[in-house]
């Protein structure tokens, strides 16, 4: 079982190359966004509550996405490849939850893959999906401001695996098989 913690800023193809590891690897997929959505559109308890915080404009608690993580999570079973944690976790609170829940399961997270890819070229391809999805945050201003959030928030997490020893740096520029020939590497690896 080889549980993955894909990362990177926004645009940096996490999503895409998720979808690679899927299909080459069978593993299985949590990205916290799209969890949170169906718990909120199945009027779960937990969707509920999550409904709340939203609803105010504030974060999840981390006690709470963890519980809903650990909800889906054990959805797959006992025998799964693995998962590939998208979106989670964004701070080391969040970290050290998600190592105490794997671990009370008896298992553990393999490797946190970073994509790395420099700030202009997360511009132009941010911009690009904006244009061509439509999706209204990927504009100048509020790339900008998630770009700022996850420097900020994101180099301590970097410096947790590391210290982990799972940390695995993966240059994000290039072609898209390109990018999962360096991942597929690493998880070959494992």
């Amino acid at each position: 079982m080889k549980n993955i913690v894909i990362f990177g800023a926004p645009g940096a193809g996490k999503g895409t190359q998720s979808d690679k590891m899927i299909e080459k690897y069978g593993f299985e997929h949590i990205s916290t966004g799209d969890v949170l959505r169906a718990e909120i559109k199945n009027g779960t308890e937990l969707g509920k509550t999550a409904k709340g915080y939203i609803d105010n404009g504030q974060l999840i608690p981390d006690e709470l996405m963890i519980d809903i993580l650990a909800s889906v999570y054990d959805s797959f079973g006992k025998e799964h490849k693995g998962v590939i944690f998208d979106g989670f976790p964004r701070t080391i609170p969040q970290a050290e939850a998600l190592k105490k829940m794997l671990t009370e399961r008896g298992h553990k997270v393999a490797a946190m893959i970073e994509l790395f890819v420099p700030e202009e070229e997360l511009m132009k391809r941010l911009l690009l999906r904006g244009q061509q999805c439509g999706r209204s945050d990927d504009n100048e201003e509020t790339i900008k401001k998630r770009l700022h959030v996850y420097h900020t928030q994101t180099s301590p997490l970097i410096d947790w695996y590391e210290k982990e020893g799972i940390h695995h740096h993966v240059e994000g520029l290039g072609t898209i098989d390109e990018i999962f020939a360096r991942i597929a590497q690493v998880i070959d690896n494992l």
